[in-house]
């Protein structure tokens, strides 16, 4: 290509320019970042200096939980993710400062300093360690992150005083698996475990992707339908990797864990359970969107009230992550009962839970009213907290939802051992005190519900549905 050969003098001074600007942009993030690092790093270090100060017995931990909960109440970020931050912090700081003053000078960035970091990441040795961490740095000057990552890991294996059997044995502890939420009702499902089980795990998946597929091939297509997956397609139309998807989601929902299962079956009685919240109107609308989908309910003084299909909410799971409707319809088929939460039609506010069947009526209200843990910036789903008294109900507090709030059982740790102090308001809203005196307000998601506002054309007679 010619383009910029044809181009003028001022046009290449121009990108000269923009290239030089750019370069140093990208020095002060990495000087910001390292400055950002300094400082969490001192946060965990005033925790642990606060903890022995005082002989904690827990040797530091509720302490770095309270600084972390102050720093991400202010961020607005979850106290997880600080705690995180702060130890990652401290280990590059500590561990190799050589690296983290390279990143605060602007001659690596902070994903070179990752890379360095995690290779020699099991370098006990402090000799060892300064002496990688000045050649990874050399390498680190001329390379990008991606090239970086082989020749660093090449680089520690030369300093590594233990055995790969030794490190593998150490690093098995931090098997694990987690899940992840994507737009559009999708989610991922990650692990992490011994190289040779996940990798013959994929193969496993893999074989029986290609056996599946080569088996619908060979028959016709009406015999292929009647084997579809549960997406509704034939095999032979889904690619290898939906089919590994959809073995994967089979045998982890309806296999047996043999290898860990009882004489009894223990293990088998075990069923996935997900919470679903869907509005009744989207439950029963349909969900193809046209023009011309329009359902009519009575409201009070006989009313008439449209409802665009295009207008009605999607079902979510665990209160956060958008699902199909189709997949809402399947399972509320399937279920054995539902919550019914009752909502006022014009704000949206939770009048009550109920159920055909009552029972437990007052923890399906809070669950329905808080749907995750109730302190600022935490995420953790209701069905996973627990319920606990604002006032003890040993001092006179009242087992009712103006007293009650559900804290996953990090943050109701907090609450009970650690400065951080919290008190109940009307409608559920929880005004959280830190320990350096500022205040957080927490207040409860608005439900997943249809609510109305008055139609300009219809004037008070008409309304119009607003997703919630």
């Amino acid at each position: 290509m010619t383009a910029l050969l044809d181009a003028t003098d001022s046009q290449m001074a121009m990108l000269a320019d923009l290239v030089a600007s750019l370069e140093a942009a990208e020095a002060t993030l990495s000087s910001m970042q390292a400055a950002r690092d300094g400082m969490l790093a001192m946060a965990g270090r005033l925790a642990i200096d606060i903890a022995r100060e005082a002989a904690h017995p827990d040797h530091g931990d509720m302490a770095i939980r309270t600084v972390a909960a102050e720093i991400g109440a202010a961020q607005h970020l979850s106290d997880r993710t600080i705690e995180r931050r702060m130890a990652e912090a401290s280990w590059l700081v500590e561990r190799f400062p050589t690296v983290w003053e390279a990143q605060g000078a602007g001659r690596i960035s902070g994903a070179h300093a990752r890379v360095i970091v995690d290779a020699g990441a099991h370098l006990d040795d402090a000799a060892d360690r300064a002496a990688y961490a000045a050649e990874a740095v050399a390498i680190a000057e001329t390379e990008s992150p991606n090239r970086l990552r082989r020749l660093v890991r090449r680089l520690a294996e030369g300093f590594q005083a233990r055995t790969v059997t030794e490190r593998h044995r150490e690093a098995r502890k931090g098997r694990r698996v987690w899940t992840r939420d994507l737009d559009d009702g999708m989610a991922e499902l990650g692990a992490r475990g011994p190289a040779a089980l996940v990798h013959g795990m994929f193969d496993r998946l893999s074989q029986m992707a290609h056996a599946v597929k080569k088996h619908s091939a060979q028959h016709e297509k009406a015999e292929a339908a009647e084997e579809a997956g549960s997406d509704g397609h034939p095999a032979g139309d889904r690619t290898i990797d939906q089919l590994r998807a959809d073995l994967l989601a089979d045998l982890l929902l309806t296999g047996t864990p043999a290898g860990h299962d009882t004489t009894d079956g223990l293990l088998g009685e075990i069923h996935a359970r997900v919470e679903v919240a869907v509005p009744v109107m989207s439950l029963m609308g349909d969900d193809r969107k046209t023009a011309d989908t329009v359902a009519f309910v009575r409201a009070p003084g006989d009313a008439a009230c449209g409802i665009s299909g295009d207008s009605l909410p999607p079902a979510l799971l665990d209160g956060t992550t958008p699902i199909d409707i189709t997949t809402a319809r399947t399972l509320a088929g399937s279920a054995v009962g539902w919550d019914r939460v009752l909502t006022h039609p014009i704000s949206g506010a939770l009048l009550a839970v109920d159920r055909y069947r009552p029972s437990e009526q007052l923890r399906r209200h809070l669950r329905a009213r808080d749907q995750r843990c109730r302190f600022p910036g935490c995420g953790i789903a209701a069905r996973k907290c627990d319920l606990d008294h604002n006032h003890a109900a040993s001092t006179g507090g009242a087992t009712a939802d103006v007293n009650l709030a559900a804290f996953c059982r990090r943050h109701h740790m907090l609450k009970h051992h650690s400065p951080w102090h919290v008190e109940q308001r009307a409608g559920g809203v929880l005004e959280w005190t830190s320990p350096t005196g500022r205040t957080y307000v927490d207040r409860p998601p608005p439900p997943n519900t249809v609510v109305f506002t008055e139609s300009a054309s219809e004037g008070a007679a008409g309304a119009v549905p607003v997703p919630f």
